[in-house]
């Protein structure tokens, strides 16, 4: 019987062996191809392959040299973030008072103090939406019986630095939806969406029809440009923190329709007092006009709470992180770590943080060169090896389950993918048609030509593993 288990056992073994290195030759042939394409002539390729039962690698190219990772640097905030807050995490948004109440009258400021919610106001959960957050906390001043606020609203943003964008985001990215900035009170994650209208005659700018929300004190510098049909519209936003200009730059095609472009909140505290004053006012609620909305850093700490509003769990807000790339989840998340270690909730010492978390895990100093929580930085750097290495410790968790069903579904594979302008990269796990799992990260750095013909002939390596 022994004799029998031993060589069911070693058969295995070199069943796995020869499997391993079918698919190592496979994936070497083919990388080969790929560094003779034209379009790489002066890219970095880095693919690192590991197989998750036995931990044997199975392919390695420049799995040690630091790549720009894009959106795939965020597997390392998103584990991190698991092991440290816990799926089970919440943030907390907090609506108090000071003041006094008498026959029905609030006589003093609400305030509004926020713990670095990114979902408060998103409309990518139930809950969360802008008139599920008002109404809940308008049922608790029906029943105080308060019919009228006389006084301010306050936002309290000094939980998290007044700094909300990272250093390393380029001026070309934060304007945009995707470069909101994070704040210890977000709302409606920090986006509006810009509504266009092109032009009839062609090189003459486009109508700005909207935004939506609206977004109080804003104004707009139209510098667009309508173009024929046959050009694609291209627009880009351009906006600061705390700015109240929007400059609005890039091409529209022409047509009778409006177009729609998405840009991040210089500030969403306006944005949100608007929206919570229009609900109080068509809830019912008197508010006094001698006295107007303001946004302070930190008003009255001594406020008594009135409503407490929870967000989605941190296993719910990593599904979206990382299937939508919410690069404003990461940020707030990096914050969020820092304060659960007992920092200030800064950028720096969120990264700090992370750092000292992988480094413990094995990771070494110098694979990690970071400068945000979600890879928007073309200055970020770390290693296909690194890579790998948190997803195979991820493997290991109790709570992997969630963070594998987070992962999005490329060419068959859950991977997470990066994309910033002539960087492209995937990394994640997979399963071949004979059971092995493979942990894989793969990174090309300075390519030329379109994402989308690099995205094929990155498939065309990865299908190796199929």
């Amino acid at each position: 019987m022994f004799n029998y288990i031993s060589l069911l056992l070693v058969a295995l073994l070199v069943q796995i062996h020869v499997t391993a290195q079918t698919n190592g030759e496979k994936l070497a042939a083919a990388i080969s191809n790929l560094q003779k394409d034209s379009l790489l002539q002066h890219a970095t390729i880095s693919l690192y392959v590991v197989n998750t039962a036995t931990n044997q690698v199975l392919y390695d190219l420049n799995s040690q040299v630091g790549v720009v990772p894009a959106s795939c640097q965020k597997i390392l905030t998103s584990i991190a973030a698991f092991d440290i807050l816990g799926k089970d995490f919440r943030y907390k948004t907090t609506i108090g008072y000071n003041g006094t109440i008498k026959k029905n009258t609030l006589k003093g400021d609400l305030i509004i103090k926020g713990y670095g919610d990114p979902t408060l106001g998103s409309w990518r959960y139930a809950h969360t939406s802008d008139t599920s957050v008002w109404n809940g906390f308008y049922q608790v001043l029906k029943q105080m019986g308060i019919k009228k606020i006389k006084g301010n609203i306050q936002v309290d943003q000094s939980y998290f630095s007044k700094q909300p964008v990272p250093n390393g985001w380029p001026w070309e990215d934060i304007g945009n939806y995707y470069g909101a900035g994070s704040w210890s009170v977000n709302w409606h994650e920090n986006q509006y969406d810009l509504s266009l209208l092109p032009s009839k005659t062609l090189q003459d700018s486009a109508t700005l029809l909207a935004t939506e929300p609206p977004l109080p004190g804003i104004q707009f510098s139209n510098l667009t440009t309508t173009t024929a049909e046959t050009i694609p519209t291209n627009l880009n936003l351009f906006s600061a923190p705390y700015s109240h200009n929007i400059i609005v730059d890039g091409t529209i095609a022409q047509g009778d329709k409006p177009v729609k472009t998405s840009g991040a909140m210089p500030d969403p505290s306006p944005c949100l007092l608007q929206s919570l004053l229009h609900f109080l006012q068509d809830s019912g609620i008197i508010l006094d006009s001698k006295y107007l909305p303001t946004s302070v850093n930190a008003p009255d700490s001594t406020a008594a709470i009135w409503y407490v509003h929870q967000s989605p769990t941190l296993d719910s807000i990593n599904y979206w992180y990382l299937r939508k790339s919410v690069n404003l989840y990461g940020e707030a998340l990096l914050k969020t770590i820092a304060k659960a270690k007992g920092y200030e909730g800064r950028t720096d010492q969120g990264l700090m943080a992370l750092k000292q978390f992988w480094i413990q895990r094995g990771i070494s100093s110098s694979a990690l060169r970071l400068l945000d929580g979600s890879g928007l930085s073309p200055q970020n750097r770390t290693t296909t090896h690194a890579l790998v290495h948190a997803l195979l410790y991820a493997r290991q968790q109790t709570w992997f389950p969630s963070f594998y069903d987070a992962l999005p579904l490329y060419n068959g594979m859950k991977l997470k993918s990066g994309t910033i302008s002539g960087f492209k990269g995937f990394t994640g796990y997979h399963t071949d048609k004979s059971g092995n799992t493979y942990a894989i990260a793969f990174i090309i750095n300075n390519f030329q030509g379109s994402a989308t013909q690099m995205v094929k002939k990155m498939y065309l390596v990865l299908d190796t593993l199929l």
